[in-house]
Parts: C-alpha cells; sequence; structure tokens
C-alpha cells in the first residue's frame, strides 16, 4: 500500500508542474513571411462604434469654430469620458453625424478615405481650401481581454497600432496557468466575424494577421489543464498539495485498522 501511494504520488508531481517550454515566450528563430506582412499594415477600415477624433484647424479660427466639438472639461488630461462626449461615433447604419455638414458615411472607409471625404464637404462652403487642416483618426483603440491574464476586462490604449504583446502586457501579463500556445482572438468586422489563433512560445504568430489587434478585439488565453486539476501550478505547491492528500490517505488507513 505504501508502495502504491509514494508511486501515485510521484506520478502526480511529475504530470502537474507547468514544463518551462509551456511558459516560455519567443522559442526558436524568427521567420518573414512579406505577404503576412503587407496584411499587418494594411490600413484599417472603420466599423460600427468605432470612435473617431476629427480636427478642423485654420489659420483664421472664426471660420472653423462652428465645427469643433464641445469640450466637457477644462482639463488638458484624454479620458475615454472625454473622448466619447467630444469625437464622433460610428453609429449602427456605419454613419457620423458632424455640425453643418450633415450624415457622412465612414463604414469600411480609412481614416484617409474619410479625411478626403470631409475636406470635399468643406470645399462646398469654402473658396480657400489652402487654409484648411484636418486630421481624422481612432480616439484610441479599445479591446478587451478574459481569461488567465492577472487584469481581464476592457482597455484603451491611445496608440497608432497595438500588437497582441502590448494588448496582453497592458492586462498584467498572462498567469502561470494560462495556455501561451492557444492565444484566441476573436474579431467582428464588416466581412463578419473572425477567429484566430495564435502561438506566444513560437515567433510564428509575429506573421499572424492576428499580431496588430484591431478595435474591439476580444483576446481570450485558455487556462492549462494543470488549473483543472488543482495540484498546483509550481513545483512547491505541487509537492505541498501531494504531501496533504497522501497525509489524508494514511490517517484514513490507519483509523480503519483500529477500528
Amino acid at each position: 500500500m505504501r508502495k502504491i501511494i509514494a508511486f501515485i504520488g510521484i506520478s502526480l508531481l511529475f504530470t502537474s508542474c507547468i514544463p518551462t517550454k509551456d511558459l516560455t515566450y519567443f522559442q526558436g528563430e524568427p521567420k518573414n513571411k512579406n505577404t503576412v506582412h503587407q496584411l499587418q499594415n494594411k490600413p484599417y477600415n472603420l466599423q460600427v462604434n468605432d470612435i473617431i477624433d476629427i480636427q478642423i484647424k485654420a489659420t483664421n479660427e472664426t471660420l472653423v469654430a462652428l465645427f469643433k466639438a464641445v469640450e466637457i472639461s477644462s482639463s488638458s488630461v484624454v479620458t475615454p469620458e472625454k473622448l466619447y462626449f467630444s469625437s464622433y461615433s460610428v453609429d449602427k447604419s456605419g454613419f457620423i453625424r458632424i455640425p453643418y455638414l450633415g450624415e457622412i458615411n465612414v463604414l469600411g472607409y480609412t481614416e484617409k478615405e474619410v479625411r478626403l471625404k470631409i475636406e470635399t464637404e468643406l470645399s462646398k462652403m469654402f473658396k480657400n481650401m489652402d487654409d484648411l487642416f484636418v486630421t481624422v483618426k481612432l480616439a484610441g483603440i479599445r479591446y478587451t481581454v478574459i481569461g488567465e491574464v492577472k487584469k481581464p476586462g476592457t482597455a484603451i490604449l491611445y496608440q497608432n497600432q497595438v500588437n497582441v504583446i502590448e494588448a496582453i502586457a497592458n492586462a498584467g501579463d498572462i498567469t502561470l496557468t494560462g495556455n501561451r500556445r492557444s492565444i484566441r482572438i476573436i474579431r467582428n468586422n464588416v466581412d463578419g466575424i473572425k477567429k484566430f489563433s495564435i502561438d506566444l512560445t513560437s515567433f510564428d504568430f509575429m506573421n499572424s494577421e492576428a499580431y496588430f489587434i484591431q478595435p474591439n478585439d476580444i483576446i481570450y488565453i485558455e487556462p492549462l489543464k494543470e488549473k483543472s486539476w488543482g495540484t498546483g501550478d509550481t513545483g512547491a505547491k505541487t509537492f505541498s498539495t501531494i504531501v496533504a492528500a497522501l497525509s489524508l490517505v494514511t490517517t484514513t488507513i490507519l483509523l480503519i485498522r483500529n477500528l
């Protein structure tokens, strides 16, 4: 009986600990794939619920004062709340509504294409367009991380591009029980829902179409099977759990024998 218990304990100790290879990022050598690189650098097409920051400037401020968004705070600090109320949100029909310009369809268009549309509409109102300067950009990249990370939730990063490593790092990194070999990215765009799976333990994920996340992406980190076993994610924790379990079994056997 003692040999059987010892064998079970040793087997659990070796099978429940998480191997180092499952915790190490960027294993192997990087590979170059020009086709995927072109996909990664393809301009982003605006989607429903995107928030766009549009700035119209001119030497004569009175010319563009009517187009300026209303400031909700005198503070210069950029917050999600301030951007939400002072920027333009793409409605369910794919339109934004700008004062005096009316509704403009932006669904599926790039930032540059939207800028050109706005400049075309402004040219109908102003003779000298050389004095006007228009900028259009996303008001941050909003995404959600759930699963085996230290700080799951929704976040906004104010950058032109955000890769999956930056997004996960902003969520506190993956926990020890997170599966780094199977990171799921769910993306909803004009072409429908797309699902991607990338392996962060290999350099190959940098060649994935999902390397750069898009607004409203959902990133899901699956748990490792070791988590469901409940024996511990490190050798010390596993050993303590096994010792406690074996002590309980031994005590039970002794009590049965003494009855």
